[in-house]
């Protein structure tokens, strides 16, 4: 609603004062959700940066193990120990946080398997190269686990940004364009209102002087 748009009337001033009210109302919620967001940030920042460690950890381990693998094996036999590629089922659940959408994995396939279950002979696989196998699978669970919590941070992160913004907008742009027009407006009634006064005195003063 710019200046223009708002007729110099008692009713514009009302319009005008009753937006204005909306956008400071607005303004309130958007500051709330934003200390509750920035609350739920650090809430939720640790265990991320937690899983986020232990995925490192693991990380390494697992290269650790490769590496070594490697060692012994050498690469035409360790990739000659390769196991097909498998498909890994995710059911996953959104939950609301503060209405942003988050995804967490509430059941998988199982990542860690026994070389039986990798339709492998004991005899066939040298032990560093299993050992391998099962520290990579192991970080697989991990990275799993991890996911939902960086993804709630990192979501959180998008909405504080989004409603400091909004928050920032109302208050250094709307807010004080709304209050000039609203003084705005009200100085031209004042000015419209005395110029009236001035007329009626002027009439009944020509009236007293004609009796």
């Amino acid at each position: 609603m710019s200046a223009r748009s708002v007729p110099p009337t008692r009713s514009g001033l009302v319009r005008a004062s009753a937006q204005l009210g909306r956008v400071r109302k607005g303004r309130e919620l958007l500051n709330r959700k934003r200390e509750a967001l920035i609350t739920e940030l650090f809430r939720s920042a640790r265990p991320a940066l937690d899983a986020r460690q232990q995925v490192e950890e693991r990380a390494n381990l697992a290269y650790r193990a490769l590496v070594e693998a490697l060692a012994v094996h050498g690469e035409q036999t360790l990739r000659s120990y390769a196991w097909p590629d498998r498909e890994i089922e995710l059911e996953l659940r959104h939950k609301q946080v503060w209405g942003i959408a988050v995804p967490s994995i509430v059941s998988h396939t199982p990542i860690q398997r026994t070389l039986t279950a990798r339709e492998t002979a004991a005899s066939s696989v040298g032990p560093a190269a299993a050992q391998a196998a099962t520290e990579f699978e192991r970080l697989i669970e991990l990275v799993l686990e991890a996911l939902p919590k960086e993804q709630l941070v990192r979501r959180l992160g998008v909405a504080l940004n989004k409603a400091t913004r909004q928050v920032n907008t109302l208050q250094l742009r709307v807010e004080p364009a709304l209050s000039a027009e609203l003084s705005s407006l009200k100085g031209m009634l004042e000015e419209r209102e005395r110029d009236e006064r001035s007329r009626l005195r002027h009439v009944l003063r020509r009236r007293e002087r004609h009796k």
